[in-house]
């Protein structure tokens, strides 16, 4: 499949779609360029009825070393003049994935630092191969964190871990960040792949569209709210609807006919109305 990319690789099959860093002589140093097209592979993916699941990951030996600093400076295009809407680049990329209907695994190798790991942050998953090491080195450089990781990262982790990480600005291994609840599962550097898509294979198999791209938005979007109430008069509302939901009694036939369940409902044209992120976003 033609990708239509410079900086990445997008590539879709059996459900999966596949968007690879792919900078390997430069440990996928992240560009504007690259911060551009993940922005446009993420938006096409969730267009695409075909696509159920993203899987991200980068080309070589690293997912990525961050920001390409081989020029001596930053690439940033915010130097070329004042521009109040500007946004930063791994910003760019987070946030797309923080809209996502649809999940998205982060299969994570060797380095992932900076912007390398706050465009994870995100992600329904991170899988890290046993090699991996991350970093929110910002401070050891004199800059500040991004990809709006200081939102993120302590909902992940919790603040104390954040703050050790983000203010010490040190390089830590994969174990560590699997104790500290950063990646989900650890595997060899040469299984990670195939775990990835394993797990995206379940998630297409057994899961339905709609509900997943609905509990996802309901997880990130009033998980942080400071009272149960709104939460559960969206609940109330979605719960109430059941009835006329084909998908919801095709789980529960499913269920007691001991079969595959076959959802028929799709993303975005399916969605349930009256969820508060679409009417306010």
């Amino acid at each position: 499949m033609p990708t239509g990319y410079t900086d990445i690789t997008y590539e879709v099959a059996d459900r999966v779609a596949t968007i690879t860093l792919n900078r390997p002589a430069a440990r996928n140093g992240y560009t504007i360029r690259m911060a551009d097209e993940l922005n446009a592979a993420f938006d096409r993916a969730d267009h695409d009825e075909q696509v159920r699941v993203v899987v991200l990951t980068g080309a070589g030996d690293n997912f990525s070393v961050g920001a390409d600093l081989s020029q001596g400076g930053f690439d940033f295009d915010a130097e070329k003049g004042p521009d109040p809407a500007w946004q930063e680049p791994a910003g760019r990329c987070s946030k797309r994935v923080f809209e996502m209907n649809k999940p998205v695994i982060a299969a994570i190798r060797g380095a992932a630092i900076g912007g390398g790991v706050t465009i994870t942050l995100s992600a329904d998953y991170r899988l890290a191969s046993t090699d991996a090491r991350f970093g929110f080195v910002f401070v050891r450089r004199g800059i500040y964190p991004e990809g709006a990781s200081a939102w993120f990262l302590p909902r992940l982790v919790g603040m104390g871990t954040a703050m050790d990480w983000m203010i010490s600005g040190r390089v830590f291994g994969a174990e560590e960040a699997h104790r500290a609840g950063l990646v989900q599962r650890l595997h060899e550097p040469d299984e990670l792949l195939d775990k990835a898509y394993e797990l995206a294979r379940e998630l297409i198999e057994t899961t339905a569209p709609v509900s997943v791209a609905v509990t996802r938005q309901l997880l990130y979007r009033m998980s942080s709210l400071d009272s149960p109430f709104p939460v559960h008069e969206t609940d109330s509302k979605l719960i109430g609807g059941l009835s006329a939901n084909p998908d919801a009694v095709e789980g529960v036939l499913s269920f007691l006919q001991k079969r595959p369940p076959e959802f028929k409902l799709r993303v975005p044209e399916d969605l349930p109305g009256g969820l508060p992120w679409l009417e306010n976003p």
